[in-house]
Formats: structure tokens, sequence, C-alpha cells
């Protein structure tokens, strides 16, 4: 709603941008308290942090950029402007598990339980995420049936959103989807039956979650498989909960964890 929160000269403060600092910080805090809980090097697991942030950042950037090719080919200078809105997340996602495959593989840290912990600091990320992108207007959804209470109307001439026409809030359902992951993911943090756990549940929720708040965007920038039934988004989501699927009965299997 509000894609620039301040200006002063040439200095600006991007909603879209304070929103990622924001729930990166959050994330922080949750991984290295729950990384010195299992007797882990907190600090060494905040390095593999920030270094997913960054790989996570790219694979975003670079999905969404190869989605706009014709725009980008006559901007190349924006292709840096991932403050001001631009990011997939599913891009975003492999980008962030590979670095923290790698890293944590040279750092001699033991991988799954990283990325367990780094799990629900990705879900409460995500939400701060999808406020930036309502703030910014992207991702926005369908024109709003008539009378639907919450329906937003975008005004502001900086947002990415059409303006003057009640849309559904598609940044909300999925900044709540994430929520709700969120707390699952919470939940089952001290309950987990064997390591991996928490990554595939955050795979098999978010890929749910995400076909269904697909069924109210309203733009056309992330494409179609089967036009008009069948996004690329919940293309990547059938293929995700398939995978996780996969990985939740190979790694229950391999992993289990005891308890006492």
């Amino acid at each position: 709603m509000h894609p620039l929160l301040l200006k002063i000269g040439f200095i600006k403060l991007h909603t879209y941008g304070l929103m990622i600092v924001i729930g990166f910080l959050c994330g922080l805090y949750l991984i290295y308290t729950e990384a010195k809980r299992q007797g882990l090097n907190p600090d060494r697991v905040v390095d593999l942090s920030f270094l997913g942030l960054g790989f996570g950042l790219v694979g975003g950037r670079i999905v969404y950029i190869l989605t706009r090719l014709d725009y980008f080919s006559q901007h190349p200078i924006e292709v840096f402007y991932f403050w001001e809105g631009g990011l997939v997340f599913y891009g975003g996602f492999l980008g962030g598990a590979l670095a923290f495959w790698y890293f944590s593989k040279k750092y001699k840290l033991p991988s799954l339980q990283v990325m367990d912990i780094a799990t629900p600091s990705l879900a409460i990320a995500h939400f701060f995420g999808r406020l930036g992108c309502f703030s910014a207007g992207c991702c926005f959804g369908k024109p709003a049936p008539k009378g639907l209470p919450w329906g937003v109307t975008f005004s502001d001439p900086l947002s990415l959103a059409p303006p003057g026409i009640p849309l559904h809030p598609t940044q909300l359902y999925d900044a709540l989807n994430a929520l709700i992951i969120f707390s699952v993911l919470m939940f089952f943090r001290r309950r987990e039956k064997f390591t991996g756990q928490l990554l595939v549940i955050y795979m098999l929720m978010y890929a749910v979650g995400r076909s269904v708040v697909e069924i109210y965007r309203g733009d056309s920038i992330r494409g179609f498989v089967i036009d008009p039934y069948l996004s690329t988004s919940q293309f990547l989501s059938i293929l995700a909960f398939i995978f996780g699927i996969y990985l939740w009965r190979r790694w229950s299997k391999r992993y289990p964890i005891k308890t006492v």
C-alpha cells in the first residue's frame, strides 16, 4: 500500500526492503537460539544464514528476471533493484537450500540438522516478505467480487498493482499461510521424529497453501503451464509436494531421532 516509506533527497527507504530486513533479523534470532540449544556453534550457523540469504536473494531474483526478460533487456540497471520488489519464492528457496547444504558440508556441520534449525526462520521471514509484497503491490490478486469486505484497492502511483480496482489481497493470503506454517513448525520443533522433518513439513504445507493462493492471483508474470488452469507456481508446487513425500519416506527411515 505504501511502497516508499521515506525519501530524503536521494535516500529512499522502501517498505519491501525494510520488511525483508525485519524478517531476516527475526530469523537470525531464532536460528542463533535454536543452534545453541542443540549444541551447535551458533555463530557458524548464523554465518550460514547470511550465505543462505545471499544465495536465496540471487536465486529468487534470477527466476524473476527470467520471467520478465523483455522488460529487463530494456532496463538492465533495474536488475539490481531487488529492494523495490521482484523475487520468485521457489527460486529463492532453491538458492538458499543449496547454499545451506553446500556450506554446511564445507563447515563440517550436519546439513539436515542445520536446515531444520533454519526452516522456522524461513517461514517467519517469508511472512514479513509477503507484507513487503503487499506494500509494493507486487504479487497482486484478481479483481475481488463485489462486496468482498477484504478487497483491497491500491492507489499509490508507485504501486505495482493496477490502481482503482478492488483486488484479492493475495499477498496477505500468502502471509497468513506462512504464519500458519511457522506456528506448526514451532510446535514440531521439539517433537521431530526424524532429522529433516521440519524442512519436509514446510515443503508440503507451502506447496498446498501456495497452490490455493494461486487461484486468486491476478498478475500474469509467473506464467502458466496450462493457461489458465495451471500456473507455473502451481506446477512447481505439485513437484515440491511429490518431492516432499519422497523425502519424508526416505529420511524417516534413514535419519530417525531416538527418544529417551
